[in-house]
């Protein structure tokens, strides 16, 4: 049987992602078109992002969705995901 991620795995695979591009959640927020707050809820786990928004961060980001998913398989986020 396989483990469910963590609750705030989203969250924080999303923040460790933006920090590593040395972004801002300002930065971040502005190329999503959300609020730096709407974005701080979903690092924090406060809210979930719709899937629009999802697919949005995870190519912004460039990380694959499966890091999510398998949060205990690391990504490198050097390698560019297709769009």
């Amino acid at each position: 049987m396989q483990k469910e991620p963590p609750a705030d795995c989203l969250g924080t695979v999303i923040k460790t992602a933006r920090k590593s591009k040395g972004w801002t959640q300002a930065h971040l927020a502005g190329l999503l078109k959300i609020t730096p707050r709407h974005l701080k809820a979903i690092e924090n786990s406060d809210r979930k992002p719709s899937y629009d928004l999802f697919v949005r961060l995870i190519r912004h980001l460039d990380i694959p969705a499966d890091t999510i998913i398998y949060p205990e398989i690391p990504f490198n986020t050097g390698q560019q995901m297709p769009r």
